[in-house]
């Protein structure tokens, strides 16, 4: 059996492992205020190149984004995403719960948030009566495998200060987004660029974590305060100080990344040599095959997967991704089978 459904199914790449067994016996304050916590925030900070930046460490991507937004945003202030994005169609209302409308645009299939859609919402909510938009929330990679673009963010970020907004990138997958062949982007830029991003570890090596980088000195305070209230504080919080530094010092984040990308792209190319059409063309590691209905309970005998919804009355879109633990043998092994069943 060949596994595509995601990329957070295996643990945690062997040198996270490593690093979190080689601390296992010591006894380190807890919520985040060790050594270790401190030296990745460091290291983050430099890496960025953005020293005045807040680095904040929480265990998931739906407890950063939630806790995000509702440490920056005033009770009567709103959020705008593209319809796709996670905080709209997968969070089950987690936002809405710390009491901020979504205010959600239809985007194309990349997935990805314009200009035109910003200024379509603050242009719908001048009236004090509605909520007042305030934040502007994007994904890199988006959750159809897009990718922005150092031009299109740059449009976002000044299209979002010319109108009073703060701009948060969701990096939940910002690691196939950096290694992706259509990016341009690095994280300086996007610390530049953007309010606040996190750097997502949950979908790219770690066990679990995700670290939040607060750029906007103006959204810094008290919002250790915030985290604990919403429940995001882990007591254990050195564990994830030690993950990020080991994936962050020496490279492995981005280099396991590419391998993630890579993987993608070798079974896209494949699947497409073999007649298969995709939804989109993603430059990362998140790719959706079009396949026959008939086609599906073959499929499920040789690999895991997502469907990602119906494309038509005989056809449906699934999703396969790969991870730092993706095999070339399994892309190889998939598309063998898939080219017997076609």
């Amino acid at each position: 059996m060949y596994n595509f459904r995601n990329d957070y199914s295996e643990g945690c790449h062997p040198k996270v492992l490593e690093a979190l067994t080689a601390v296992n016996g010591e006894s380190v304050i807890g919520y985040g205020q060790d050594a270790y916590c401190a030296k990745c925030a460091d290291l983050i900070r430099e890496q960025c190149k953005a020293p005045q930046a807040d680095v904040q460490f929480l265990v998931g991507g739906t407890q950063t984004n939630f806790t995000a937004i509702a440490a920056f945003l005033r009770p009567w202030e709103s959020v705008i995403c593209a319809s796709t994005g996670h905080i709209n169609g997968h969070e089950v209302g987690a936002v809405e719960a710390t009491g901020h409308k979504i205010l959600s645009s239809q985007v194309g299939a990349d997935g990805k948030l314009t200009p035109a859609h910003i200024v379509s919402w603050v242009e719908a909510c001048r009236d004090e009566h509605v909520t007042k938009p305030r934040l502007v929330y994007i994904s890199d990679a988006t959750e159809t495998g897009g990718v922005y673009t150092k031009a299109e963010l740059t449009a976002l970020s000044e299209c979002c200060k010319a109108n009073n907004l703060l701009l948060f990138l969701d990096g939940a997958r910002l690691g196939c987004a950096l290694a992706s062949g259509a990016n341009d982007l690095t994280l300086a830029d996007i610390a530049s660029l953007t309010d606040a991003f996190y750097i997502g570890g949950t979908k790219n090596g770690a066990m679990m974590g995700e670290a939040l980088v607060i750029v906007n000195p103006d959204l810094q305070p008290d919002f250790f305060r915030m985290k604990k209230r919403e429940g995001a504080v882990l007591a254990k919080g050195w564990l994830l100080g030690v993950q990020f530094q080991a994936l962050l010092e020496d490279g492995l984040y981005f280099r396991i990344a590419a391998h993630s990308v890579e993987m993608a792209q070798a079974l896209q190319t494949g699947l497409k040599e073999l007649g298969i059409p995709m939804l989109v063309d993603s430059p990362t590691n998140q790719i959706f095959p079009i396949v026959p209905d008939a086609l599906l309970p073959e499929l499920e005998k040789v690999c895991t997967f997502e469907v990602w919804g119906k494309a038509d009355a005989g056809h449906t879109t699934i999703r396969f991704v790969t991870s730092f633990a993706t095999p070339r043998e399994s892309v190889d092994g998939l598309l063998a089978a898939v080219k017997k069943l076609v």
